[in-house]
C-alpha cells in the first residue's frame, strides 16, 4: 500500500486535509499543536477504470488501490532542539513512501499564523532544515557504529561508513539527504535508513476556495524555489476547506459541486495521481465475479514481479499471464468475447505490465 506522510508547520490545514481525505476526525483547532499523536487513515485511490470494469462484472466485491496517510503533529522552527512538540513524531513517518509536505498559501486574519505572516517558501525551508537536522541525528548515530565496527576489519562496516560520512557531511551544510547518490553497493543501506530527506515529496499548496484553479502568488513564489532549487517535486494545488466541504456531500454530488468552483478533481484525486507520477507507479486490474480489483506496481514491473504484488507463491510459480487493455476489455465486454475475439494475449515472464492492463495469472504450486 502507498503510504504517505503529511508534514508542515502549525495550522496550515494539514489536519483538515487528514479530515477530509480520510473522514477520520482528527481534531482540526485554531491554535498550535492541535495534532499530538500521529493520525493514520486510508483512503481510496480514485480511479473510474476499476468503476467501470465493476460495473461490467458485476463482481461481489469491489477493491480499489488505497492510500495511507499519516498526519503528524506540526513542526516549528527549532524542532530539533526542543521547540513546540520537538521532532519526536518524526519517527512516526520514517516508513512512508513519501512526503507531503502541507504549505500555507492563503492569508486570513482569522487564523493564526505560526511565523506570524503567510510566506510558503520561509515556511518550507524551515520544514526542510527540522527534516534535515533530524536525519542528521541519526546519520550521525549509525556513523559512530560504523566507525567502530569498521576498526574490526568487517566490510560491510566500512562501506557504511563511506556512506554515512558523506551523509553527514551533506545534512550539516543543510542540503538533504537525496543529493547525495549512492553507489549500488550502498544502495541497500541507504534505503534501510529511511531518512526523511532522502525521500521524494510532494507539496500541497493550501489556497482559498476561489484560488483553486489558478492559484495565487504565493502558490508561484513556492513553484519558483522548488524550481530554483532543482527538487524533483510537484505543487498541487487545493483548498482544504472545500476538501472538507466536499466530504460532507452525497457522492452523487460532487461533481457538480466541484463542476461550480471549475475544477474536475478533488484534491484527494489530484494529490493521488501526483504521488503516483512522483513515485513512479501505475494500476493493473484482476477481474472476476468474485473481486474486481485494482493493484499498485512500480512501472516497468514485469509480469511475474505484478504476480507477485498479489501472492508471493504467484511469482515463485509463475507461468503466463493472460492480457487485455482495459480499453479493450471494455470495449468489447469483458473475458469472455476478448477470448473469443483473439484479444486476450498470453504474455510470459519478459512481459512488462502496462497501465491499465486487465490480467489473469497462470502458476504452478
Amino acid at each position: 500500500m502507498l503510504s504517505l506522510g503529511i508534514v508542515g508547520l502549525p495550522n496550515v490545514g494539514k489536519s483538515t486535509l487528514f479530515n477530509a481525505l480520510t473522514r477520520a476526525g482528527a481534531l482540526v483547532a485554531n491554535y498550535p499543536f492541535a495534532t499530538i499523536e500521529p493520525n493514520t487513515g486510508v483512503v481510496e485511490v480514485p480511479d473510474d477504470r476499476i468503476e467501470a470494469i465493476a460495473r461490467l462484472v458485476k463482481p461481489e466485491r469491489t477493491l480499489p488501490a488505497t492510500v495511507q496517510f499519516v498526519d503528524i503533529a506540526g513542526l516549528v522552527k527549532g524542532a530539533a532542539q526542543g521547540e513546540g512538540l520537538g521532532n519526536q513524531f518524526l519517527a512516526n513517518i520514517r516508513e512512508v513512501d513519501a512526503i507531503v509536505h502541507v504549505v500555507r498559501c492563503f492569508a486570513d486574519d482569522d487564523i493564526q499564523h505560526v511565523m506570524g505572516g503567510v510566506d510558503p517558501v520561509r515556511d518550507r525551508e524551515i520544514i526542510d532544515i527540522e527534516l534535515a537536522l533530524s536525519d542528521l541525528a541519526v546519520a550521525e548515530k549509525r556513523l559512530d557504529k560504523a566507525t567502530r565496527t569498521a576498526k574490526t576489519g568487517d566490510a560491510e562496516a566500512k562501506l557504511e561508513k563511506g556512506l554515512l560520512e558523506r551523509l553527514v557531511a551533506a545534512l550539516a551544510e543543510g542540503r538533504m539527504a537525496r543529493t547525495v547518490t549512492p553507489t549500488e553497493a550502498e544502495l541497500p543501506a541507504y534505503r534501510h535508513y529511511n531518512l526523511l530527506t532522502a525521500k521524494p515529496v510532494l507539496y500541497a499548496a493550501n489556497v482559498r476556495e476561489d484560488e483553486l484553479v489558478d492559484g495565487n502568488a504565493h502558490v508561484e513564489s513556492l513553484r519558483a524555489a522548488i524550481a530554483a532549487s532543482d527538487e524533483p517535486a510537484e505543487v498541487v494545488i487545493f483548498s482544504a476547506q472545500v476538501e472538507a466541504e466536499l466530504s460532507e456531500l452525497p457522492a452523487a454530488d460532487r461533481a457538480e459541486f466541484l463542476a461550480s468552483l471549475g475544477v474536475s478533481e478533488s484534491g484527494l484525486d489530484r494529490l493521488a495521481h501526483a504521488a503516483y507520477h512522483l513515485l513512479g507507479l501505475q494500476s493493473y486490474f484482476t477481474a472476476g465475479e468474485k473481486e474486481v480489483r485494482a493493484w499498485t506496481i512500480s512501472r516497468g514491473t514485469k509480469a511475474p514481479g505484478a504476480a507477485g504484488v498479489i501472492h508471493s507463491d504467484f511469482e515463485r510459480g509463475f507461468i503466463r499471464a493472460e492480457t487485455v487493455a482495459y480499453e479493450d476489455f471494455i470495449r468489447v465486454g469483458g473475458w469472455k468475447p476478448a477470448r473469443e475475439q483473439g484479444i486476450a494475449r498470453a504474455e510470459g515472464k519478459e512481459y512488462v505490465v502496462k497501465d491499465g492492463d486487465v490480467m489473469l495469472f497462470r502458476f504452478s504450486s
